[in-house]
């Protein structure tokens, strides 16, 4: 199995990287820092087998020649993984804020666009792909205090739902993730109570088995799958009343 993974250096893509290096997967590794990758490839088994690939995701073009460098080296991956993804708070009345909303945007939604694109015609060939969409359940509903971030993984929900749709007939499955609160860097940040607050092995573990289903859409953890629908339900009044005094998640963290 070949498995390429974006946002690979911490967190969920890290947990994801070791999760299927340790089921015998040749993994391709993307992520900006360079010592830190190198570092997770060490830990693997069978390190010599795998790639890393230093860059920022928003640089389409580094990150197309990597997934070239990928299918030239490694083969055609049969999982490819969108997981590159940024989080902070963001507040549309502050003009300063309008850089970091367009970073979040090109971070979490053009990124996981240029990963697919980079492969989606070389999987096409293959028995049995995978697209893999991270997506969050901030995406969900509009959380007061993080519009990019809301946004930005609304946006992610909708495009792999088209892209699942387009390939329906093609041997690909696009497979849209939507994590909760999940112990990494991102989350560590917020001051507020996180319910339902998962391990990243563990979510990892789920989420391959997802992903190994085909399943369309999931949120994981399951608990928090049942409350997303509940808050979706909800009238925008009700909710609107419910979330107007809601912690925020911190600016320029």
């Amino acid at each position: 199995m070949k498995v390429f993974i974006t946002g690979a250096s911490s967190g969920i893509g890290a947990a994801l990287a070791r999760a299927y290096a340790e089921r015998g997967a040749q993994v391709g590794l993307v992520a900006r820092r360079h010592e830190v990758l190198t570092a997770l490839i060490a830990s693997l088994p069978q390190a010599q087998s795998h790639r890393i690939y230093a860059l920022d995701v928003t640089d389409s073009a580094a990150l197309s020649a990597a997934a070239q460098d990928f299918i030239d080296t490694v083969g055609i991956p049969d999982i490819v993984i969108a997981s590159a993804g940024i989080s902070v708070g963001t507040l549309t009345e502050y003009a300063e804020d309008l850089e970091v909303f367009q970073r979040i945007i090109e971070t979490n939604l053009i990124a996981t666009v240029t990963t697919f694109q980079s492969f989606v015609v070389a999987m096409k060939t293959l028995p049995k792909a995978r697209l893999v969409g991270i997506a969050s359940v901030a995406g969900i509903r509009g959380l007061p205090g993080a519009e990019a971030y809301s946004a930005s993984k609304a946006a992610v929900i909708s495009y792999c739902e088209s892209l699942r749709v387009e390939l329906r007939n093609t041997s690909i499955k696009v497979v849209t993730i939507a994590p909760s609160y999940i112990a990494t860097p991102m989350t560590a940040h917020n001051p507020y109570a996180m319910p339902f607050l998962m391990q990243p092995d563990d979510f990892a573990a789920r989420t391959i088995q997802a992903i190994e289903k085909g399943t369309s859409y999931t949120v994981i953890p399951w608990q928090m799958g049942i409350v997303a629908k509940l808050l979706r339900a909800l009238p925008n009044w009700l909710y609107d009343w419910a979330f107007s005094k809601a912690p925020h998640k911190p600016r320029n963290v």
